[in-house]
């Protein structure tokens, strides 16, 4: 696997297509500083915004979020909790590409359940796997200056490798220069071992080759899960205590900081087998959680490393760094879901404001 910051190659040339018709009405609209010396501010439409922790990342770097798009009820709603752009509820089929603004950067993290190596893979054969194209049925209306997209590590060896190549080459000849970056979120802050892959393109009227910043954290320096939960029992907002059964707490208690399912003794009357490593996993404090995930039994909650118990949803929020007061709306299940699903906001930051100095260069 390529290091943090190492493009994937796929070994053909994204940029066999020329310059679009519109790219090149656009090609003088270079971003500038006004006269007043306020730097611009860079507009982001987001799509499969969720929750909005890729949002909330370039909105830290500087940018505006000024229209998202989600089809998730209770996601929406924590979105317009916390956000001042509009967010237009519903399947991203439906959109049209007329209602969203003119913007600089289009963000989003189509679903990556399709591709994922936890789950079984069906990659692009499955509806859900191919709702990547209306990302780039977007791209291609509005043509932004540069596009940023997340998913699981998994998108690179789906369908052999073949998923990857066609969303590629269907970005390039959309008119952008593609790259792929393996990344871990870790490496730029997150307090969690989250790896992701991000697709980057900017618009080759441009003429100019964006690179992700190098890593903020080398693995000793990573964020711990003691360090990211110091305090979090004073926070008022989405830290409600689950009730888990005796057994499952008996479990915990024979599991050390950690540690998963597979540190109960197979005599013990708690043993459980055939499990993924998800499975009563308790955190380490002094090391970075592990991927937090959005869905699976309560055998997959995540759990404290001191305490026997899950993690309350704040403190899944603290491991993927989101601030005490940006508040979840949903059950307790629909707000872990929108957790577990979204991008670390300390984590894209620093690739969010790499990005912003890309911008202003031009």
């Amino acid at each position: 696997m390529p290091k943090s910051g190492k493009k994937f190659k796929f070994g053909y040339n994204t940029n066999m297509q020329t310059t679009t018709p519109l790219q090149k009405l656009n090609i003088a609209a270079k971003s500038k500083e006004s006269k007043s010396g306020k730097k611009r501010a860079y507009r982001v439409a987001s799509l499969f915004s969720g929750s909005g922790g890729m949002d909330l990342g370039f909105e830290y770097a500087g940018f505006d979020v000024v229209w998202a798009n989600d089809v998730n009820h209770w996601a929406c709603e924590t979105f317009r909790k916390n956000f001042k752009g509009v967010i237009a509820e519903g399947s991203i089929v439906d959109i049209k590409v007329n209602d969203i603004p003119n913007c600089d950067i289009i963000t989003g993290g189509f679903p990556c359940q399709d591709f994922s190596m936890i789950w079984k893979r069906m990659g692009l054969k499955t509806e859900r796997g191919n709702l990547y194209r209306h990302f780039v049925r977007v791209v291609v209306a509005k043509q932004p200056k540069m596009f940023v997209a997340e998913n699981v590590k998994g998108l690179l060896s789906a369908d052999k490798g073949r998923a990857v190549k066609q969303i590629v080459d269907d970005f390039a000849k959309a008119g952008y220069k593609v790259d792929v970056y393996p990344i871990n979120f870790a490496n730029y802050g997150a307090p969690q071992l989250r790896e992701r892959v991000l697709i980057i393109g900017v618009r080759k009227d441009l003429n100019k080759e964006f690179k992700l910043p190098v890593p903020t954290h080398a693995p000793e320096e990573y964020v711990t899960a003691k360090e990211a939960l110091k305090g979090v029992e004073r926070v008022r907002l989405n830290n409600e205590h689950q009730k888990i059964e005796p057994s499952t707490i008996a479990k915990l208690r024979i599991i050390p900081p950690g540690g998963n399912f597979t540190d109960i003794p197979k005599t013990s009357q708690h043993y459980v087998k055939g499990m993924i490593s998800h499975v009563y996993r308790r955190l380490h404090p002094d090391k970075p959680s592990t991927t937090i995930i959005a869905g699976g039994g309560g055998g997959t909650w995540g759990y404290h490393y001191s305490e026997p118990r899950p993690l309350t949803n704040r403190e899944r929020a603290r491991l993927f760094g989101y601030p005490d007061h940006f508040e979840f709306v949903g059950s307790i299940t629909e707000v872990r879901r929108q957790i577990g699903n979204s991008v670390p906001p300390v984590g894209i930051k620093s690739i969010a404001r790499a990005i912003r100095r890309f911008l202003d260069e031009l």
